[in-house]
């Protein structure tokens, strides 16, 4: 018990001085929060913990539930033709500059799946530090195409990995397809409900509401469809984004429904969640070769998007350089990789480290660079 009272009292702690520390050092706030957090790890007060794990998880979850209502589902469907083709060119690129320097740089066979990782749970945190840019906004779009992408990528390789090629492997892949055709037909009844009876969506979340109704809804949607996902074995994350698309997408006329469920999330499960990466990091098995393979891998990421990211030149300008950075942020689907890649010995403990070291090192550089190269180029170009 004694334990959980240090754990509790360090996470309250943390919670409460990331904002100032953030301020004074103008660092992003999750950057605070991870490197206090493996400081606080490395000196003993925070350790592995069963209610700190499910915190933590729910915590990412929440972020990507958040990040599901930046996206209208209405508006995504009447993308211009041209951006699409280009999200799909930039998509094909990337893929293919990471099989060329995984065959030309002579890097393990599972990179291939590592550097075109997409996640967009963290381009929201970097929009809560910057606010809202044109560029910005198409990066949650294309990448949420991307995650898709990453998400199936990553259930293939963790089936692979439990099954080999055998009729087990193939049942996951069925099942998974069979969940993602069910909510495109489950989307469309629902499209065409809510145009017969729209007076449903003001019973559901009606505008004044002294029971949080919309709030509950939400909420319950959230635990619901992720049980169900985790039940069946497909990774959550996909359904904590997909309850956000649905809500954004579906309720558009409560407006406040998403300034209601913010500040929990970024006031108090998400920064665990930051803080639980940063406490998994060994900092006493980190070494100067480490740290130098790490950065080398966070540099090519970078490095692979930014080329990627040119077929969007026409549409943003040098802003394109920030468009592919702010895709360069797979913390969590980073780490998964690494994890199941390690229990089925793709790669040793080193390789372990030196990719989870990658993935938070990655958060840092991309936030702060982000921030400078912003006002570097608005300055500078007055776009």
């Amino acid at each position: 018990m004694h334990a959980e009272f240090i754990l509790i009292l360090s996470l309250a702690v943390i919670i409460l001085i990331s904002p100032f520390i953030s301020s004074i050092f103008r660092f992003p706030i999750l950057a605070v929060e991870i490197i206090l957090g493996a400081i606080f790890g490395f000196i003993g007060l925070i350790g592995e913990n069963e209610i700190f794990s499910l915190l933590s998880e729910t915590g990412f979850l929440y972020l990507m539930l958040l990040a599901g209502m930046e996206i209208n589902l209405k508006e995504m469907f009447k993308l211009e033709k041209k951006i699409f083709i280009y999200a799909v060119l930039f998509l094909i690129l990337m893929y293919l500059l990471s099989l060329l320097s995984v065959f030309f740089l002579g890097f393990s066979k599972i990179f291939i799946v590592v550097f075109p990782l997409v996640s967009v749970g963290l381009i929201l945190s970097l929009q809560q530090e910057i606010g809202k840019k044109e560029w910005l906004e198409l990066a949650m779009k294309v990448g949420v195409i991307a995650e898709v992408v990453s998400i199936i990528v990553l259930t293939l390789l963790s089936s692979y990995f439990e099954f080999g090629f055998t009729h087990r492997f193939f049942v996951n892949i069925s099942i998974l397809m069979a969940v993602l055709i069910s909510l495109a037909v489950l989307f469309f009844i629902m499209r065409t409900l809510f145009w017969w009876f729209p007076e449903i969506k003001f019973y559901l979340m009606p505008g004044i509401d002294k029971y949080h109704q919309d709030v509950r809804i939400a909420i319950s949607l959230f635990f619901i469809v992720i049980v169900l996902l985790y039940k069946i074995g497909i990774d959550a994350v996909l359904g904590a984004f997909v309850v956000g698309v649905f809500l954004k997408t579906f309720f558009e006329h409560n407006k406040s429904l998403e300034h209601k469920l913010a500040p929990f999330g970024f006031g108090f499960l998400i920064p665990i969640f930051f803080v639980h990466v940063g406490s998994s990091l060994d900092i006493k098995l980190l070494s100067s070769t480490m740290l130098v393979d790490s950065f080398y891998i966070v540099l090519l990421m970078i490095l692979i998007r930014i080329f990627a990211s040119s077929v969007f030149f026409r549409v943003l300008n040098l802003k394109s350089i920030l468009f592919g950075i702010s895709l360069s942020m797979p913390l969590t689907l980073m780490i998964a990789v690494a994890a199941l890649a390690h229990q089925n010995r793709t790669i040793n403990d080193y390789w372990y480290n030196v990719l989870v070291v990658a993935a938070v090192m990655e958060v840092i550089v991309v936030m702060i660079g982000i921030k400078v190269l912003n006002r570097f180029i608005v300055k500078s170009f007055h776009f």
